[in-house]
């Protein structure tokens, strides 16, 4: 089922397995609208959620659909310092992680090439964003949702900030520190607890990019979403809480199963 509020779609499935499935056939579904018209794909995509990648591989390789003119652009990447990203080799990884997930899962024949495969590097942020402008802008920006409302790695401004929410919403990509929120709860999903051994830096894509996609797709997997969500439906746009920033986007949809919407939407 859908329900439309505040001009945000969402759409509520029964179980987690299912947001994943949605997600991945939200992909390919993006993907042969413009493999028809002969146009170029272009994404931004998570490393969290990525059960849907395995899934979109599976569907992929099936049905011989071609990634030859698809590109994602990676949301954002762990760093080790403010001056370099996390090894690729370290489990933590998001480069590694879409290589496990997805591209040594698709079809060699089918896969896009690496120069298509891009990830935000530091020093190189402004190449990064005038390369999603010199391919037309995103067709779809994929993401979950943070335990503070950010969107990637784009942090919740802190209740003492007076950055304004245009200023916000303008922000490009950069490199910044993880909030102790967000290593915690990365640390409690991925880490075994090892809130120590987090990494204190990324390099995220910006709020800029993010909010001027064609389509934005956010699904929540975890039942503790269900607070930042509530609030970024129904709070004033801020830079405290950045999902409440993608309001300002027309063609948001947010899919969840029902143990999340229950008692916010439903």
């Amino acid at each position: 089922m859908e329900k439309v509020i505040n001009q945000v779609t969402c759409r509520v499935v029964e179980e987690e397995w299912d947001v994943y499935f949605d997600m991945a056939l939200t992909m390919l579904e993006e993907i042969l609208l413009h493999n028809k018209k002969g146009e170029d794909t272009v994404m931004i995509v998570p490393v969290g959620p990525t059960q849907q990648y395995p899934i979109l591989a599976q569907m992929v390789n099936r049905l011989r659909v071609s990634l030859k003119r698809v590109h994602f652009f990676n949301m954002d990447e762990y760093m080790t310092t403010p001056e370099a990203v996390i090894p690729r080799e370290d489990p933590l990884s998001f480069y590694g992680r879409m290589e496990r997930e997805f591209y040594e899962r698709v079809d060699p024949q089918l896969v896009m090439p690496k120069s298509q495969r891009h990830f935000p590097q530091p020093q190189r942020e402004a190449e990064y964003d005038q390369r999603i402008a010199d391919l037309g802008g995103v067709d779809l920006c994929l993401g979950g949702l943070g335990i503070n409302g950010h969107v990637a790695f784009n942090e919740a401004a802190g209740e003492d900030d007076p950055i304004t929410a245009d200023a916000f919403a303008a922000l490009n990509t950069r490199i910044l520190p993880v909030s102790r929120e967000t290593k915690t709860m990365n640390a409690y999903g991925y880490q075994r607890g090892d809130l120590q051994g987090m990494p204190r830096w990324c390099i995220t894509v910006g709020m800029n990019q993010i909010l001027h996609a064609r389509k934005i797709y956010i699904a929540l997997n975890r039942p503790w979403q269900a607070g930042p969500f509530r609030h970024a439906l129904y709070d004033e746009p801020c830079g405290q809480l950045p999902a409440t920033l993608l309001r300002r986007n027309k063609n948001v949809c947010y899919c969840m199963p029902k143990s999340i919407a229950e008692g916010v939407i439903l």
